[in-house]
């Protein structure tokens, strides 16, 4: 009998060894794949904020470990700026790129474990590739930027609520350290990370007796970490600063938007004169474009004084309030028209200009004759295509969600509800939160737009893999049937 249960045990070890390799080599070719942007570019790609966040993290990280303080430290997530200074220190931009590749493909694969748990290799290869060829996934991943850890953010929400039992206590570490760090890279990932947080509570109380069931605890466990990421901001910047703050020396972005509206430019025509808000000084000055207003080099915030620009920051809510008070319906139909318009606006394009080359002697020294050969330098990328293909990928996305919902009507698990409770209104409440906020730019929908087909592609295995007769789907809380470990590696294999 000894003979046989240690035969047992050597072979559930070969397979577990088995098993482990399999999804390291599937992590790893899914994080090569999804930095084939990169590596067609010659080079990881850049945005003009690209350069702020490589050049703010020596400042931020040698007043925090040598006490060198400074006057400022740029308006970027200082967190992003130090999570990454490790992976260049100014040298090199490449491990960057690997990291958020591996990042991205380790959640990917958490997330197709737990709702495809046979052939997982075969299933995340796939979605990995289809997303990587016909999405803005993989160009993301090799943007040096934080736009990538916005939706890696929303499947770890997913996995930390709806899948935490397919997690080892590893995994849901280092799951929640993700979370953290990419809920403090931006401040858009915090407003709609403290958004699904209230909006899965909400869930709870509506159907706690049913795909919610259980799930208050871990709602909870995932709000800690949201205001963890928050209590981080405030503790930095009141260290650096000297006063607690989310976002530090950031311009007046609603504020912008308001003008550029229509609404907040005719309040300060019509009541400069029984108010004294620090734009009525300027008012013939306002355009209706934000980006002039925030960016130009004639600009209303550029060319303003210190004081004035504090005086903008501290009286932006009052400003917006008094607008929406006085012109409700013209605004509220201008949010509308621009949430809309962000909501459907997702192209891919990432083109270089003279500024970005010319900061390289100051951030990247050794690295401007590289940028220049690459493709991104000389624009000779071909995003006209790329956002071609994407624009059709995400309208079949839609077509396939409709019919492959339906197509499992009384076969949706706890865990794809759970999937789509995230990943529907996180793509929502991004095009709200920058379309109605900030401003319309392509980028900012781009990068959480993939995951629409990421939805629709689990879905449709799902159905090939009910229809392979694969025993998924059970009358309880429990989505899979169990299984020892070596029939799980022969599965997976």
């Amino acid at each position: 009998m000894s003979l046989a249960l240690a035969t047992q045990r050597d072979a559930a070890r070969r397979a577990a060894n088995r098993t482990s390799l399999a999804r390291a080599a599937a992590i790893l070719l899914g994080a090569l794949l999804m930095m084939w942007p990169a590596i067609f570019n010659r080079y990881p790609l850049l945005y003009p904020d690209s350069i702020t966040y490589l050049e703010n993290g020596s400042p931020v990280a040698r007043a925090l470990f040598l006490h060198q303080l400074s006057d400022y430290y740029g308006m970027r997530s200082f967190i992003y700026s130090l999570g990454i200074l490790p992976f260049h220190w100014n040298t090199t931009l490449w491990p960057i790129v690997a990291l958020q590749a591996l990042l991205t493909a380790c959640v990917i694969w958490l997330v197709v474990q737990s709702i495809l748990p046979h052939r997982t290799v075969f299933w995340c290869l796939a979605l990995v590739a289809l997303l990587s060829l016909l999405t803005s996934a993989s160009w993301f991943v090799s943007l040096i930027m934080p736009d990538i850890l916005g939706p890696v953010l929303y499947l770890c929400m997913y996995l930390l609520v709806f899948a935490r039992d397919t997690l080892s206590r590893s995994e849901r570490i280092a799951v929640a350290v993700i979370a953290w760090w990419a809920v403090a890279s931006h401040a858009t990932h915090l407003m709609l990370a403290a958004g699904i947080c209230v909006l899965l509570a909400a869930f709870w109380v509506v159907f706690r007796r049913g795909f919610m069931s259980g799930r208050l605890r871990a709602v909870g466990g995932l709000a800690a970490i949201v205001m963890l990421a928050a209590a981080s901001q405030f503790a930095l910047h009141a260290y650096l600063y000297g006063e607690p703050s989310l976002n530090g020396e950031r311009p007046p972005f609603l504020t912008a938007r308001l003008i550029a509206d229509g609404p907040g430019r005719w309040y300060l025509e019509q009541h400069c004169s029984e108010t004294k808000f620090a734009g009525c000084g300027r008012v013939r000055e306002l355009r209706g474009d934000a980006d002039q207003f925030l960016w130009g080099a004639d600009g209303v915030w550029k060319t303003s004084s210190v004081e004035a620009q504090g005086q903008m920051l501290h009286e932006e809510i009052p400003f917006a309030l008094a607008t929406l008070r006085t012109y409700p319906r013209a605004q509220l139909s201008k949010s509308a028209a621009n949430f809309w318009q962000q909501l459907s606006s997702f192209e891919i394009g990432f083109d270089a200009n003279g500024w970005m080359v010319q900061q390289f002697v100051h951030v990247l020294p050794s690295e401007k004759a590289r940028f220049e050969q690459s493709r991104q330098a000389v624009n000779d990328l071909p995003f006209d295509f790329l956002s071609m293909i994407q624009n059709w990928t995400v309208a079949a996305s839609l077509v396939l969600i409709a019919i492959f919902g339906i197509l499992l009507w009384g076969r949706w698990t706890p865990r794809l509800v759970g999937l789509a409770v995230v990943i529907i209104p996180a793509v929502l409440a991004n095009a709200f939160v920058t379309g109605v906020l900030s401003t319309v730019e392509d980028r900012y929908q781009s990068r959480v737009v993939w995951l629409v087909p990421f939805l629709a592609a689990t879905l449709t295995f799902v159905w090939l893999a009910h229809r392979q007769a694969e025993p998924l789907f059970t009358t309880g809380n429990e989505e899979v049937t169990q299984k020892t470990e070596s029939e799980v590696a022969a599965a997976l294999l």
